[in-house]
């Protein structure tokens, strides 16, 4: 569990984070978007003792933050934005040196390096030292170094930056194979896709401040509860937005324009807050009247435009 109320931290005059509260139970992922400065990094600095909190309070594993900050990074991992590697060391080497920090037995070190460089698909490099790596195996590294003690807890700072589409969704794979070993994980990550597929909660930052924070399903519902529908039909049907435009709950029917979907059959599109109930109606309407459709898409707002929303001062949560 990692839990904080009221964190806030100060630089001078410059209020880098300020009343900030979240929990993270274990099994869960939290995900912490924002522009750079809006202040994720500074809270997961503070979250692992590594930098003092201004106002507030904060546990993690069951720890007070600002009482037992070793006992907190003994059960932590973390993976900041700059790995900060020995880089003159071979990878072996290293994790080795960091497992006798965290107390490991010998026997276990070996256990653990042998799995880290396996998954991690290092062992070729093993007699190799970091200097001559490329972004991606650094960060693959670092990673290895968050995992190689078993932590309770996990503090991701863009744990995929770098790495190559395979390598970046086994890492995916192996967070959430974390999340469902009762881990509490706290993700920062400018990966709005990533953020929306992981995250059990999501936390929007803006110069500090929270600005939102709630399940993924239920921020994008701050942009629009409506739901946009598109009819591709087969040939045009004249009548057709005179019929869409008849039934209650449609809102702005229009013909689209020819696109690169479909160049040349005609499309709709309309949107709506009832769509199980509206939907079925519709298409009701333009069967009867002989057009032929070919698919009907649905979508909603998309976490994207959620963030964009938020970043230009659209809207802000009150329920935060």
């Amino acid at each position: 569990m990692i839990e904080a109320e009221g964190l806030g931290r100060r630089f001078g005059d410059v209020v880098a984070v300020e009343d900030v509260s979240l929990q993270v139970p274990d099994g869960t992922i939290l995900a912490l978007l924002g522009p750079n400065g809006a202040g994720k990094t500074t809270i997961v600095r503070m979250l692992t003792g590594v930098l003092t909190m201004t106002t507030g309070r904060a546990t993690v594993a069951g720890y007070d933050v600002g009482r037992q900050p070793a006992a907190v990074r003994a059960r932590i991992g973390l993976v900041t934005d700059v790995p900060g590697l020995h880089e003159q060391m071979t990878v072996p080497a290293y994790l080795d040196f960091f497992g006798s920090v965290y107390g490991m037995s010998r026997a276990a070190r070996v256990r653990r390096i042998d799995e880290l460089l396996t998954f991690f698909e290092l062992e070729e490099h093993r007699q190799q030292r970091m200097v001559g790596f490329s972004k991606g195996m650094k960060q693959k590294v670092a990673l290895a170094r968050a995992l190689l003690h078993e932590p309770t807890a996990l503090f991701l700072d863009e744990p995929s930056s770098g790495l190559d589409p395979l390598s970046a969704r086994a890492v995916r794979e192996l967070i959430l194979a974390m999340k469902q070993a009762h881990r509490s994980i706290i993700l920062c990550t400018h990966d709005l896709d990533e953020a929306d597929r992981m995250a059990d909660q999501i936390m929007i930052l803006r110069q500090g401040h929270v600005v939102a924070c709630g399940e993924p399903s239920r921020l994008r519902s701050l942009g629009s509860p409506e739901t946009i529908v598109r009819i591709d039909l087969a040939e045009p049907c004249p009548q057709s937005l005179i019929a869409l435009g008849s039934l209650d709950g449609v809102i702005e029917p229009t013909e689209l324009a020819p696109d690169s979907t479909s160049p040349t059959t005609p499309a709709l599109e309309y949107r709506t807050r009832q769509p199980l109930k509206v939907n079925p109606r519709a298409i009701e309407q333009l069967v009867a009247m002989g057009a032929r459709v070919v698919s009907v898409t649905c979508r909603t707002r998309s976490l994207e435009d959620v963030y964009a929303a938020i970043m230009a001062g659209g809207f802000e949560d009150k329920n935060d």
